[in-house]
């Protein structure tokens, strides 16, 4: 490789390394292209002569590793409406971390004029958070505290998407309760008819 492109290279990952430090410390709405490329000691062209908008560079930041976290399966404790509700605060903290909403408003940006985009980022983040959450619903509903006929995969979108969508709209941030009610609501909604609320409490 040439020294121009070790250069090239090398002030490449500084930028990123500087996106994704600074939309931790900032948050999304403070973040700009001139702060990042004073992190990355570059000029404000050498970004953009790679990414055409801020959400683009938060996008390829959050691609290239360092800003997802590993995703921890679901407790099975046998009590599918305690497992969700622990599931959905710890969901509900990191999405309105500084991070995590950062996070959120800036990959739902990248994702409007390139599906490419999009693709990787809904496997890279969302994906694992429905698959982890399908596995525990699946195990709910062998064990009868989820109708049989319940559609899991909207189940699981439910849960997430609803609380991704008070992040988007950026109004009241989602509280715990938020999570612990809207849990109780979709329990409620895919309790086995022969029991009802009954399996909600389980």
């Amino acid at each position: 490789m040439s020294s121009g492109r070790k250069r090239s290279e090398a002030s490449r990952l500084a930028i990123l390394e500087a996106t994704r430090f600074l939309l931790a410390a900032v948050g999304y709405e403070r973040l700009t292209i001139e702060g990042i490329a004073g992190r990355a000691g570059v000029g404000k062209q050498t970004v953009y002569r790679w990414w055409g908008s801020k959400s683009a560079v938060v996008a390829e930041a959050a691609l290239s590793g360092g800003l997802s976290q590993q995703v921890e399966p679901l407790p099975d404790t046998g009590h599918i409406a305690n497992d969700l509700r622990e599931w959905s605060r710890a969901w509900v903290a990191r999405l309105t971390s500084p991070e995590g909403s950062g996070l959120v408003l800036a990959l739902t940006a990248a994702t409007v004029d390139n599906q490419e985009v999009a693709d990787r980022l809904y496997r890279h983040f969302t994906e694992p958070h429905e698959t982890s959450l399908l596995q525990r619903l699946a195990s709910a509903q062998r064990a009868g505290q989820i109708d049989s006929d319940a559609d899991l995969p909207t189940v699981a979108s439910t849960l997430v998407g609803s609380l991704l969508y008070r992040v988007l709209a950026r109004q009241r941030p989602p509280t715990a309760d938020d999570a612990n009610a809207l849990v109780a609501l979709v329990l409620k909604g895919c309790a086995p008819q022969h029991e009802g609320a009954d399996a909600v409490r389980r």
